[in-house]
């Protein structure tokens, strides 16, 4: 399989976790060493998960004023030529009795994502680059799911409310970058937007769905346009979907739409079948 990197897209509740993970047991089923990469999962490749950014001379000044921790927070940051990269919620996770919150607080406001687009830009394409030089040199193919359109449309439109032609070129940046891997794009898509969010709001914990209601309608664009509440929630996704639309249309490399409408588990994994035994033969 010449593919060696497979993007799962879609808005939320079209079934993207499932289709990533149904691609990663089919190729397995097919001898095809792959790895899937979740959303959340804080060794990604690509993107970052829970990680801090500080430049080099903020980093001197971060250690400084922890020296207790300096040690802690070294063993946990990358250090590149741009800037290190403190994986924070990795180091929470093994060090959260022996760190005080207030750290963590600290340096989850300088996670990446909540960086000012024109810094944050930079160093995910910077990333994305690292990432296909490594893939390059792997044999396995690699599924990633949302990382790809869904986080820089959260982060541009959602988050800052970036025009269009800013969030979209640097989603077709991404997909330059990427063409070496012969990256294969699926999209999963839903007849009927309203009840498939209506349907993962309800399925899913109530921390979720406050969360993301909060995040959708209190921030660039929602506020932009006054929206709150579910009503206001589902407005914004459509708007999503009209401006993903557009960008995956002008994506060039293969990509292929999905209807997981049915969310017939034994179906939908025959279509999926069928897209791999396509790119086999």
């Amino acid at each position: 399989m010449s593919t060696k990197l497979i993007l799962v897209e879609g808005l939320p509740g079209s079934g993207k976790s499932t289709t990533a993970r149904l691609m990663h047991e089919l190729l397995k089923e097919h001898h095809i060493q792959n790895e899937l990469f979740s959303e959340g999962n804080l060794n990604h490749p690509a993107d970052f998960e829970g990680v801090a950014y500080y430049t080099p001379d903020e980093f001197k000044e971060l250690l400084s004023v922890n020296a207790e921790y300096a040690t802690v927070l070294k063993e946990n940051t990358d250090l590149k030529e741009n800037g290190a990269f403190v994986s924070y919620q990795k180091m929470k996770e093994v060090y959260q009795p022996n760190i005080p919150e207030d750290l963590y607080n600290k340096l989850a406001k300088n996670d990446i994502y909540e960086l000012p687009l024109d810094l944050h830009i930079p160093l995910m394409i910077n990333s994305w680059k690292e990432f296909v030089q490594q893939a390059l040199k792997s044999n396995k193919t690699y599924i990633f799911e949302c990382c790809f359109i869904q986080n820089p449309i959260t982060i541009g439109m959602i988050k800052y409310n970036a025009s269009s032609e800013i969030v979209s070129d640097y989603i077709l940046q991404l997909a330059k970058i990427i063409e070496p891997l012969n990256p294969l794009l699926i999209y999963v898509d839903q007849e009927n937007l309203r009840a498939s969010f209506e349907k993962a709001y309800n399925e899913r914990d109530n921390s979720w769905s406050k969360g993301f209601i909060d995040y959708y309608t209190n921030q660039g664009y929602g506020k932009a346009h006054d929206y709150s509440g579910v009503e206001g929630t589902v407005k914004i996704l459509e708007a999503r979907k009209l401006l993903e639309k557009e960008i995956v249309n002008k994506i060039s490399f293969n990509k292929v739409k999905v209807d997981n409408s049915s969310y017939d588990l034994t179906q939908y994994r025959t279509l999926l079948e069928e897209i791999i035994r396509e790119r086999l033969n």
